[in-house]
């Protein structure tokens, strides 16, 4: 009998608590349809941090507090990082990822640290089967989902797929849910990863034992939002200084004890 090839499948994140079914109770927006000045608002920061930083680093705490302000929400950091952003009955974790937003069909997302070890004692891991391995990996990112969901009916995932430049930027958002473990099948690769694959035997799934750091491979979708930006000159320090008021009398200098 031919093997029936399944999608991408995830557990209905509704029904990761008793609390009221999240569908009944409306999002800030529906997914992925931004409020419509989004896009403006995340160019103008964009170019803000250019015309002052002068460099392109834009990792994801700073994003986190960008996302927040463009959306109107507030930027709460947490040590999950799954809901570092909330607005009303959602929250959201945010990632970016370098690449070309126009071109990527696929990006890796750093999920997080999933420890056999310490969640469940498992030793010498390389020679544990690979499928209780990858269960167990699921079943710590599952629960970490759960405990979330516990407290927000809405939990989701913004990811800023950004160019070397911040020139091109693309920004697209998923329901952040727990997955079925008997949708997977892993395996060991030559580089000692261990490796998810769904049914219709796409890599979906990577967990490094050094540092037990698991990442998900997520689909961009077609309707990713593309932002492009003219980037600024630089406004040099004396400039910006002299713009903003600056005088000797905003600093004291004195000793400990002086």
């Amino acid at each position: 009998m031919k093997q029936k090839h399944f999608a991408h499948r995830k557990l209905d994140p509704n029904k990761c608590t008793r609390l009221r079914p999240a569908h009944k109770v409306k999002p800030p927006f529906p997914l992925n349809r931004f409020p419509h000045d989004f896009g403006y608002k995340l160019g103008r920061e964009i170019v803000y941090l250019l015309a002052t930083k002068g460099n392109v680093s834009l990792e994801g705490s700073e994003f986190e507090a960008i996302f927040a302000a463009c959306v109107g929400a507030e930027w709460k950091p947490s040590n999950v990082g799954l809901d570092d952003i909330v607005l009303d009955n959602c929250t959201w974790g945010a990632k970016t990822v370098k690449g070309k937003p126009e071109a990527a069909k696929r990006v890796r997302l750093i999920a997080g640290r999933n420890s056999p070890t310490y969640s469940y004692g498992a030793t010498q891991i390389l020679k544990v089967e690979p499928n209780a391995l990858g269960k167990q990996i699921i079943s710590i990112w599952n629960e970490r989902v759960s405990a979330i969901r516990k407290l927000h009916k809405h939990v989701r995932t913004v990811v800023l797929i950004k160019s070397n430049d911040l020139a091109t930027l693309g920004v697209f958002e998923f329901d952040t849910v727990r997955y079925d473990p008997e949708l997977y099948r892993w395996e060991w690769n030559e580089n000692d990863n261990l490796i998810g694959y769904d049914n219709a035997e796409i890599h979906r799934f990577t967990w490094q034992p050094s540092g037990s750091q698991f990442t998900i491979i997520e689909e961009v979708p077609e309707d990713c939002l593309i932002v492009k930006i003219t980037k600024p000159d630089r406004v040099d320090k004396e400039t910006f200084l002299k713009g903003i008021g600056f005088d000797r009398s905003w600093i004291k200098v004195t000793k400990k004890n002086g």
